[in-house]
């Protein structure tokens, strides 16, 4: 916890439970101006945050980078326990300003907490599509069609009249299967319509652009939080991974694709602009035709227009974010 530089100092050890968390706000009563500062809020201390922010705490995130920073700098080098992790977090919070302060959870978590379930819906019905497709090689030949669904598998397995006892269990796990894939099919058409309702909710602009469907800018939203956290769309290029990585020696200035970043934004940014470069009206589509103009090559114009989707992505997503935030002060003004 992060103190006053003339308060007194104390200290607290508590275990991870809700009655311990009540031990711990009874104890902080004795700074009645408190912010509360614990190192990695969004991993092994996202609880605890939420639960300081549901009783209007003031909460700021430490990067384990910044505390690694303070130990080695402090006289006891490497050295790490409990109590040393805590002084460094609030020497982070008061003097390095690498805090980061935390805010109640929104739309934009529920969306993650949703396209993370998505990712491993769609994993698990791959996983299982594969296995039917094994077991149908080996009930017939040349097995089952590539574009396998619940209904085309269950046809195919309708006329078909096991021989062997290996073939009865064989047929008895692809009907297992098939029930499945058919409640991955189910369960990711609900996944779909709760998306559909939370980014009707959001009021984003995300969908209008060329190539971004619900899935998409679930993902954008999800996975880019609040975009105001970054200070200019340059510093959302070098998060997504659209940001080219220069090289330069002696000779000449190069640049590389990047391999850094957020790989999950980066691969929907990088969908969007390959929709947008087949689409001949779209925006995307000028953009890299103006590239090749100038003499650049298909993967360069490609890049580019990844880098440029991005600044525009990021700019709509903080535009939505400043609208949402400023409608409630507008309609209390409008009231009064």
């Amino acid at each position: 916890m992060a103190i006053e530089p003339n308060s007194d100092v104390g200290s607290l050890r508590i275990e991870a439970s809700l009655a311990e968390y009540r031990r711990l706000i009874v104890w902080a009563k004795a700074w009645p101006e408190r912010t509360w500062a614990i190192e990695n809020a969004d991993g092994l201390g996202h609880h605890l945050a939420l639960w300081l922010l549901a009783l209007g705490e003031v909460v700021l995130d430490i990067p384990t980078t910044a505390t690694a920073r303070v130990r080695e700098l402090s006289r006891g080098g490497r050295r790490k326990n409990d109590r040393i992790d805590a002084a460094a977090a609030a020497s982070v919070a008061a003097l390095q300003g690498d805090a980061r302060q935390v805010h109640p959870e929104t739309t934009s978590d529920s969306l993650a907490l949703l396209d993370e379930r998505r990712v491993n819906l769609s994993h698990s019905r791959t996983r299982t599509v594969n296995q039917l497709h094994a077991l149908f090689r080996e009930l017939m030949a040349g097995g089952a069609p590539t574009s396998l669904t619940s209904t085309s598998a269950t046809a195919a397995l309708r006329g078909f009249r096991p021989r062997t006892g290996p073939d009865r269990i064989r047929v008895e796990l692809a009907r297992e299967l098939i029930a499945d894939v058919r409640r991955f099919d189910e369960q990711l058409k609900a996944n779909a319509a709760k998306i559909a309702v939370l980014l009707d909710e959001h009021g984003t602009r995300l969908r209008e652009i060329d190539g971004v469907g619900p899935v998409l800018a679930a993902r954008l939203l999800g996975r880019t939080g609040s975009p105001g956290r970054f200070a200019s769309a340059a510093a959302y290029a070098n998060y997504t991974g659209t940001a080219p990585v220069q090289i330069a020696s002696a000779d000449s200035c190069q640049h590389r694709l990047s391999r850094y970043g957020d790989r999950q934004l980066n691969s929907a940014i990088y969908t969007i602009a390959m929709v947008q470069i087949r689409m001949p009206a779209s925006a995307g589509r000028v953009y890299y035709d103006k590239k090749i103009a100038e003499g650049k090559s298909p993967r360069y114009a490609t890049r580019a227009l990844k880098r440029h989707l991005a600044g525009h992505l990021w700019r709509i997503m903080l535009t939505d974010e400043n609208r949402t935030t400023r409608a409630p002060s507008e309609v209390v003004a409008h009231a009064s």
